[in-house]
């Protein structure tokens, strides 16, 4: 696990050089966020209503925003191919990658789900549903998103062919991330919505890694 675990604290140093990266997309969640309630006016039940939904997709794109850059300045510099020589896994490596783009883009969505959440005035107990329903899924939408990354990766006009390839695979996340929320606010047990999103998620944390390996030693050939 040495070669995992140096591989997030390379990055993360990485990314505190570049912290403008890492507050866009911040900055773009809250923003996106922020607007709906100015936009669809001040009626609690309404802005109850599609809370979950807002926060889901706003945190989905912003997570997006991310993605073109998890593998590109490591391509460029020649860093990636000496990950795949280097006698360290590389599927570690790469997986150390993913867990950096969670901890950087993802982690942040979901501590601050509960403070913009209180503009569409939802109570406690609805925060609580929403931040753990984000706490499962964000890592997914990393994992899958690591594997559009790399499929992508050196292609001109990337940016567009990753939303295209992406955005498909985030449709069931998005689902049952809100619908976990909805369901609380209906009254009922959202544990299935969980229950999914977990099998989801482990599923994901199996594969992910795999494919995303698999598709950049393609790309380096």
């Amino acid at each position: 696990m040495s070669a995992f675990l140096a591989s997030i604290r390379r990055d993360l140093l990485l990314a505190l050089r570049r912290r403008s990266e890492v507050i866009t997309s911040l900055f773009f969640f809250v923003i996106v966020v922020s607007l709906f309630p100015l936009g669809i006016g001040p009626e609690p039940a309404l802005l109850k209503k599609v809370a979950p939904g807002v926060l889901w997709v706003a945190a989905l794109l912003a997570t997006l925003l991310g993605l073109p850059r998890l593998f590109a300045a490591d391509h460029i510099d020649g860093t990636l191919e000496q990950m795949a020589l280097s006698p360290s896994s590389f599927g570690l490596l790469v997986a150390g990658k993913i867990a950096a783009h969670w901890l950087l883009c993802g982690l942040p969505l979901v501590l601050l789900a509960p403070l913009l959440g209180l503009q569409f005035g939802l109570d406690a107990p609805a925060l609580g549903v929403l931040m753990l329903a984000l706490l499962l899924g964000t890592p997914l939408l990393s994992l899958i998103g690591a594997i559009g990354a790399a499929l992508t990766l050196g292609v001109r006009g990337g940016g567009v062919l990753l939303a295209l390839l992406v955005l498909p695979l985030y449709i069931p996340a998005l689902i049952f991330g809100a619908g976990a929320a909805e369901a609380h606010g209906a009254g009922l047990d959202a544990g299935g919505h969980f229950a999914l999103l977990a099998a989801l998620l482990a599923l994901a944390v199996f594969f992910a890694p795999w494919a995303t390996t698999a598709a950049l030693k393609v790309a380096l050939e």
